[in-house]
């Protein structure tokens, strides 16, 4: 299995990211992808790739960050490209949801994390909250030098999720799936297998029967079994198709060799 997005580097996991990975190592989960959300967060997702040989990582800036972002960011931003286990510029997008940035600004850094994207020919992870259209807009303007990319914790409509996978975007969907009338289970039927990505968001939204409590890559289990059990598929085929889509997304070697 791939976890295709969590947060391993921060304070929850200090001091016991040997049991953290070793546990999800042990449940079967072979590649982890390591979010970056700002220029430290992005720094210590590097350092955790090179601690453990089946974490990758990211870089880049989140739009509650986006005030913080300036040219010196971005140079630095593009060394940490040059890593060889960095795999895509995110998390970025927007989110008009916590307001946390000014929403101009929130555009405007979007837009140069997108150039450099292209530029570099590097997938980009996406973060939308209260934002889809003006997202989905701005990427528009960028999609024919993309490489591509995912749309992260995806809570948008069936429709909103259809524009997605026509720009070759791929659908992320978390622990959100276990909860009781969650929108992610419309989601997770009505689109494609192979456009579906699976991710704990840890140590955020841990999927049932550890609702409120520190998520885990371990955990995206849970994640797989209620998309096959939704599906009405066997797990074997959901863990086979969205960790080979998954590979596709951030351009990964198959670890097992299959």
């Amino acid at each position: 299995m791939i976890d295709s997005h969590c947060h391993l580097d921060g304070k929850d996991y200090r001091g016991r990211l040997d049991q953290i990975v070793s546990s999800a190592q042990t449940e079967g989960v072979h590649t982890i992808v390591n979010i970056g959300a700002d220029l430290p967060s992005s720094i210590r997702s590097i350092e955790l790739a090179k601690q453990f040989p089946c974490i990758f990582a990211t870089v880049g800036v989140h739009p509650h960050d986006a005030k913080t972002y300036s040219s010196e960011l971005e140079e630095k931003l593009q060394k940490l490209l040059a890593y060889e286990k960095v795999v895509a510029i995110g998390e970025i997008g927007l989110d008009f949801f916590r307001d946390l940035s000014p929403r101009n600004v929130q555009r405007e850094i979007f837009r140069r994390q997108l150039e450099m994207a292209a530029d570099q020919k590097f997938p980009v992870v996406i973060h939308t909250r209260d934002a889809f259209r003006d997202t989905i807009n701005i990427i528009k303007e960028y999609s024919s030098k993309l490489v591509g990319g995912i749309f992260h914790c995806f809570l948008g409509s069936v429709d909103e999720a259809k524009e997605v996978i026509e720009l070759g975007f791929y659908i992320s969907i978390g622990g959100i799936v276990t909860f009781p009338k969650s929108v992610m289970t419309e989601i997770a039927v009505a689109i494609p297998l192979e456009y579906i990505l699976l991710e704990t968001d840890s140590p955020y939204l841990a999927p049932v029967p550890y609702r409120g409590k520190i998520n885990q890559p371990a955990y995206i289990k849970y994640v797989k079994d209620e998309v096959a059990q939704l599906r009405n598929i066997p797990v074997e085929e959901v863990e086979k198709i969205t960790d080979r889509s998954c590979r596709k997304a951030y351009r990964l070697e198959d670890p097992l060799g299959g």
